[in-house]
């Protein structure tokens, strides 16, 4: 049989499904594949290439750790509901005299996106998402050009075990259950405070207040305003009940 005339080469085979020509590759004294001479530019690229690969994980670690050194800040101040933008304190269970008046895991807020409330309002944490959610879409937005912006609102009422408009024989409201808030007034960074009653057909306030009460269907499942009854002549009446045909605005 006859031998290569060099034992140093040798012939590549293609993987299957490859090129058909076999390419030669050459071997070492050891009988290892040699490997090309890389030049110096290439070597010192390889070099950055692995220092980076290195120190990715490192930076994506302080990062990660920083953000949440951040966020745990932020929940030492007081963030409830899983939401940062909700600042208050966790309540628990709450009940009342009436059947029916519970809460459970109730949250007392005294601030949303930044805006504070006048008094801290217990409620559950649907309520408490809605209101931020009408907050960011549609309470500031209304307000931004008025007075520097809204800075409070006034809260006329929140959680209650009573029943509807405190009559006897009705319903159980749904601040029995945590589900509602009333809301009256509004105060801007100037110090200027417009409320519902006086503000709803002011000329300077009217359309801003027509756009909060507006927006608030959707994130609510019951608005009240002015227009509603004589229960609702000077106050925002918000809660998170639903029904089939969608929210009930008025």
């Amino acid at each position: 049989m006859a031998l290569a005339d060099d034992p140093t080469s040798s012939l590549r085979p293609v993987p299957r499904g490859g090129e058909a020509s076999i390419q030669p590759v050459t071997l070492d004294q050891s009988g290892a594949i040699a490997q090309p001479e890389q030049s110096t530019e290439q070597q010192e690229a390889k070099q950055r290439n692995g220092l980076l690969s290195s120190l990715r994980p490192l930076f994506r670690t302080n990062k990660v750790a920083k953000e949440g050194r951040a966020q745990k800040r932020l929940r030492e101040k007081g963030a409830v509901c899983g939401d940062l933008d909700i600042q208050g304190e966790a309540v628990g269970r709450v009940t009342g005299r009436l059947r029916g008046c519970v809460v459970e895991n109730a949250v007392r807020v005294r601030s949303v996106s930044g805006v504070g409330l006048s008094q801290k309002a217990v409620m559950d944490c649907t309520t408490a998402s809605a209101l931020k959610s009408w907050m960011e879409s549609a309470a500031k937005p209304a307000m931004a050009k008025k007075g520097g912006g809204l800075r409070t609102v006034r809260v006329a009422a929140h959680y209650a075990c009573r029943t509807r408009n405190n009559e006897k024989g009705a319903k159980l409201s749904e601040h029995g259950k945590g589900r509602a808030i009333d809301i009256s007034a509004f105060k801007l960074a100037d110090g200027t405070e417009v409320s519902v009653l006086t503000g709803w057909n002011a000329q300077r306030f009217s359309d801003a207040m027509r756009r909060m009460h507006k927006g608030a269907c959707g994130p609510f499942g019951t608005v009240l305003g002015p227009n509603a009854n004589r229960f609702h002549k000077d106050h925002f009446h918000f809660d998170t009940a639903r029904y089939r045909s969608g929210s009930f605005c008025r």
